[in-house]
């Protein structure tokens, strides 16, 4: 691949920095949020929809845009997607008031496409395992951001205020805008899918059991995640006896431990193939939630075995998540962007879903041990996902 090529398919650090910035706008202003709150006057509970109201508008964004990126290709795609983001980002900085500033916000989720676009267009370059490799890689970006991003908007906002975080969005923004236009080419071939083509299509695809395995497994395993993120702050803080900073420290872990996986993915991929691949993520995530919990059982589960258990469910996730991703658009190769949104919306589906229960099934007594269980039972069901398509004939 060359770099800075428009008639050559993107180079992975193209995909890498826009999977980056798709995740930076996430996060970089969560400890922003409280300051936020005074500035417009308004209740914190009102900021905190710039995140799950985010979320909730990336979920539909990203089923909407597959299908259209299968149509209409992923570089004006992808291209149209970063400027509608860097203007909503200037437009949130220089918001009146709260309910501007969370307008903008909900458009600023159409840069959740970016990693839906990312693997797409690794599918139409590589095919099964070697998309897997490709896009274990694609996703370092995504498992970096997470443990720098909110330390680098504390330390801005320190600095230079809240504002000089959406600042760096917008940034980001313009010059991933011609970061993809000087480098990526197009990679959906004869020009796309046609609309009718594609509802003609869509049957087989949503008929076909190994895509809704590998979107099970990867919306399971990253349920995992998702259902620690709803109880991991109470759990830290309540019964481990730890400072808001210690669970700080903690956090960085399952996002390292999703780095250190990614890249095991992107090494061996090819030579493991997919199926083994998922399969050897997800047990290893179940297992060390199990030992969580026979050490819950005999009395000696503590912070440093529990986050440490989690940290290695992170890695499972690693090795995990890029081949089903990759499993489930491999099943028709003409709708990949289609198969990556849809599966993409499962997935943040699920784990909207498994955080909202997490924080209510704990408890006023938050009890370790019904985290443990969901989390358990959200890895184990991506173990019989995998098995079942591993069942299946290709």
């Amino acid at each position: 691949m060359a770099f800075l090529n428009r008639k050559t398919p993107p180079h992975i650090v193209t995909l890498v920095l826009a999977t980056g910035v798709a995740a930076l706008s996430l996060n970089i202003f969560l400890p922003s949020l409280p300051g936020m709150a005074r500035h417009f006057g308004v209740d914190y509970g009102l900021m905190q929809l710039a995140v799950s109201a985010y979320l909730a508008a990336s979920a539909v964004a990203q089923f909407v845009i597959g299908p259209i990126s299968d149509r209409y290709g992923r570089r004006p795609v992808l291209l149209w997607v970063v400027a509608i983001f860097t203007l909503a980002s200037v437009v949130a900085l220089f918001a009146p008031n709260a309910h501007a500033f969370l307008a903008a916000r909900f458009v600023q989720a159409v840069v959740a496409t970016a990693f839906v676009l990312a693997r797409a267009a690794v599918r139409d370059m590589v095919p099964g395992p070697g998309a897997a490799s490709m896009i274990g890689y694609v996703t370092m970006g995504m498992s970096l951001v997470p443990m720098i991003g909110p330390a680098v908007g504390g330390l801005l906002d320190g600095l230079f205020g809240w504002q000089a975080n959406l600042a760096v969005l917008a940034l980001s923004g313009a010059l991933l805008f011609a970061l993809v236009w000087a480098d990526m080419g197009e990679t959906v071939s004869g020009g796309g899918l046609g609309f009718g083509a594609q509802m003609r299509a869509y049957p087989i695809l949503l008929r076909s059991p190994r895509f809704w395995g590998y979107a099970l497994s990867a919306a399971a395993s990253a349920g995992l995640f998702y259902a620690y993120l709803g109880g991991a702050a109470l759990v830290g803080e309540q019964a481990f006896g730890l400072s808001p900073v210690e669970v700080g420290y903690f956090f960085a872990l399952p996002s390292l431990g999703y780095l250190i996986g990614n890249w095991i993915s992107g090494r061996f991929s090819l030579h493991l193939g997919m199926d083994r691949m998922v399969l050897s993520g997800t047990v290893l995530a179940t297992a060390a939630i199990a030992v969580a919990l026979i050490a819950k059982a005999a009395g000696v589960l503590g912070p440093i075995t529990f986050f440490t258990a989690v940290g290695v469910t992170g890695i499972g996730n690693g090795l995990s998540l890029p081949s089903a991703n990759a499993g489930l658009m491999s099943v028709r190769a003409d709708l990949a962007g289609t198969a990556s949104g849809l599966g993409a919306t499962m997935t943040i589906g699920t784990g909207a879903v498994l955080a909202s229960l997490t924080a209510t099934f704990l408890g006023a007594e938050v009890e370790v041990a019904r985290l443990l269980w969901v989390m358990f039972g959200s890895s184990a069901l991506s173990v019989a996902a995998i098995l079942w398509v591993m069942r299946r004939p290709q």
